[in-house]
């Protein structure tokens, strides 16, 4: 059985990390993957997995919207999948479903939801009109629609979205970050403080709402936060950061979470993030919005708090966690437990596997 994996670009982040895992375990699991992929654009760096995974590029597919290049990004796909012959053709992303799920062929089509953009501050109510109607067309193209959260896959069909098409949720599987001192990190990412710190990391865009961060880090003057991640609000977040937060960049996950002592998520959408399953891995505390399936991924109060993106409600959350070594020792074994039963490599594989062989 043959599967192409299609999507725009593998930037840094938990979906390339997912999609990846899905291409790199293939042939363990008794099949064959290959990944046709495009290039990040702008401020977005490639995330490292993709060095050691069978690629096509498609050279003018990007997440950016640009006619002329996405009709040729169609027709590069098109000779692509003609050449691959795939039994399942496998999309990820709303501009690679786009594309993939319009090839005319004798293939099954599977698209996954990562997440959604109905919450992006960034998109216009046109743009999300327009991206809701065609959804609603493509998703009549699929076989199989895949969310990556129960909750994810509920808010699209709220939307009119594949609601009378077949669905399956299948959890990012996640391995546990190589873990070093606290020390060590600590002086690899220059944070020569002592002292519990607070550690947020995501693309720093409108959808991560770092700007909230931001906000809830000037309440605790004297407790440090670092922020992780590169992005087009990158510039715009160093400028506003008080004197308490350090704006670092793209940063090693392992090394971030073996630096900090307690993580903060401000996004106003996500899908399930791996970040915070990684930071969970490793034994930390997650205060985060109440967003997708971020309910999913922590149990509140048992792993950290779920929490409304207001910044009194998190201060409130976090002053409990900063307040309280003993409450963030038994959060962090909380969620690591958790985690480790929910989120493994093998089932994710073997969800995926078995959709696979079902179609």
């Amino acid at each position: 059985m043959k599967v192409l994996h299609v999507i725009a670009r593998m930037n840094v982040g938990g979906t390339a990390r997912y999609v990846g895992e899905l291409v790199s375990s293939a042939s363990d699991n008794g099949y064959e993957a290959l990944l046709a992929t495009g290039h990040v654009q702008g401020a977005e760096v490639v995330d490292a997995v993709v060095t050691s995974l069978p690629v096509v590029r498609v050279r003018h597919l990007g997440r950016a919207i640009a006619p002329l290049n996405d009709l040729r990004a169609f027709l590069e796909l098109r000779r692509i999948i003609s050449d691959v012959k795939p039994d399942v053709v496998h999309s990820h992303t709303f501009k690679a479903g786009l594309l993939a799920r319009l090839v005319a062929g004798d293939f099954k089509r599977v698209h996954t939801f990562h997440g959604h953009l109905f919450e992006d501050q960034s998109f216009s109510p046109l743009k999300k009109f327009v991206i809701t109607f065609v959804e609603k067309v493509l998703a009549k193209r699929c076989d199989v629609l895949v969310s990556v959260g129960k909750q994810v896959g509920a808010e699209i069909r709220q939307r009119g979205i594949g609601v009378n098409a077949k669905w399956e949720s299948i959890a990012p599987g996640v391995t546990p970050l190589k873990l070093v001192s606290k020390s060590v990190a600590r002086q690899s990412l220059g944070l020569n403080e002592a002292g519990v710190i607070v550690g947020w990391m995501a693309r720093m865009t409108s959808v991560k709402n770092p700007m909230l961060a931001l906000e809830v880090a000037k309440k605790f003057p004297d407790t440090l936060f670092v922020m992780a991640g590169g992005g087009d609000l990158l510039d715009a977040v160093r400028d506003a950061a008080p004197a308490n937060v350090k704006v670092i960049g793209w940063a090693d996950a392992a090394m971030m979470w073996s630096a900090v002592d307690v993580v903060l998520s401000t996004s106003d959408n996500e899908g399930m993030p791996v970040a915070l399953i990684e930071a969970q891995l490793a034994g930390l505390p997650v205060v985060a919005s109440d967003v997708g399936s971020n309910r999913e991924v922590i149990k509140d109060g048992e792993s950290g708090f779920v929490v409304p993106g207001d910044v009194k409600v998190i201060v409130l959350a976090l002053t409990k966690l900063l307040e309280n070594s003993e409450l963030r020792v038994r959060f962090g074994a909380s969620g690591k437990v958790r985690c480790e039963r929910e989120f493994g490599i093998a089932k994710m594989n073997q969800a995926q596997k078995d959709l696979y062989i079902h179609l």
